[in-house]
């Protein structure tokens, strides 16, 4: 049984930084593409940021590009997201999620990925 669990939301001012992480449990053996969403109050929820398991390829959202960096640390099975320079619009609450087997059309089809963290909520505000 797989379980993700993000971590490591608050309330921050526009300028600061957070770093989420996401706890996967339940994997063996297989090997899963892990990333993060967010959903911002009257809005859906859209790819921020994904990694590899172990072929260590990357990518972001244009939004965030240049002030969020993802990682990850096989040996917990945890991918962090480092997130710097935070603005309002970053106001969210943030899920990992996790993809078994092949992507479908790329990282940010939400709707592909088998499992889901219960999320953590960012808030950045003066």
């Amino acid at each position: 049984q797989v379980q993700l669990v993000e971590s490591g939301g608050g309330l921050v001012q526009p300028g600061e930084s957070l770093r989420l992480s996401c706890a996967a449990s339940g994997f063996t053996t297989d090997y899963y593409t892990i990333a993060w969403f967010r959903q911002a109050p009257g809005k859906e929820r859209e790819g921020v940021s994904y990694i590899s398991w172990l072929g260590g390829s990357t990518d972001y959202a244009d939004s965030v590009k240049g002030r969020f960096t993802i990682s990850r640390d096989n040996g917990k099975k945890t991918v962090w997201l480092q997130m710097n320079m935070l603005t309002p619009e970053d106001t969210a609450v943030y899920y990992c999620a996790a993809k078994r087997g092949s992507l479908i059309n790329g990282w940010k089809m939400k709707q592909q990925y088998n499992y889901w963290g219960q999320g953590t909520r960012v808030t950045v505000s003066s």
